[in-house]
């Protein structure tokens, strides 16, 4: 049982510093020396839990994934409050992740890496959610819920990953409460726009 419990602990520690790793330096700019080094762990026993760099950042992002509380995960029952929420839990909780996406993105990393299965279940599922909201009469039926997952989660990242572009356009900082309220207030309004809709 202790060998059990020691090797528990050190892949946990190994997943706590690949996390801030790959969060930190995206996918190609993380380094098994340095993961190792966060760890404070020898870099060849990285290799004995985990066969390479892609492995890890997949089960990396496989156990940040499933971390997420399921209040996060839980969408609003009424559409209209859906991007409101999904924008707070986004400021509050994954701007770590969030970053690490934009290094994604600069990396151009091949398919099948970055936990892509673990985050596809996820997003799949709000499609899933809009999809069974729209089939209550609560969205209107010409939008695709795809469509429509994919601009709400535009709508509630790129304001905050993006601050520079933020401010320039604004005057405010991502980071400002008067621009928060101000955006919560946005989002809202133009969900009622979409959203506001008799049950059939």
């Amino acid at each position: 049982m202790g060998k059990i419990r020691n090797a528990e602990r050190t892949r946990r520690k190994i997943l706590d510093a690949a996390k801030e790793e790959f969060f930190a330096k995206g996918n190609s700019g993380a380094r098994i020396e340095s993961i190792a080094k966060r760890a404070g762990l020898n870099k060849q026993l990285i290799y004995h839990y985990f066969k390479g760099k892609d492995e890890l950042i997949n089960e990396t992002i496989a156990d940040f994934t499933s971390s997420i509380p399921t209040e996060n995960l839980i969408l609003p029952a009424n559409p209209v409050n859906i991007a409101e929420f999904r924008y707070n839990v986004n400021k509050e909780h994954l701007m770590d992740f969030l970053k690490f996406t934009a290094w994604e993105a600069i990396d151009q990393v091949p398919k099948n890496t970055n936990g892509e299965e673990s985050r596809k279940k996820v997003l799949q599922s709000f499609v899933k959610d809009m999809t069974s909201k729209q089939e209550m009469g609560l969205v209107p039926e010409e939008l695709d819920p795809s469509l429509i997952t994919l601009m709400i989660s535009s709508l509630t990242i790129y304001p905050l990953l993006y601050s520079n572009v933020t401010r320039m356009i604004t005057g405010l900082e991502a980071e400002d409460p008067e621009f928060q309220k101000k955006w919560e207030e946005f989002l809202h309004l133009i969900s009622e726009r979409i959203f506001k809709m008799e049950p059939k």
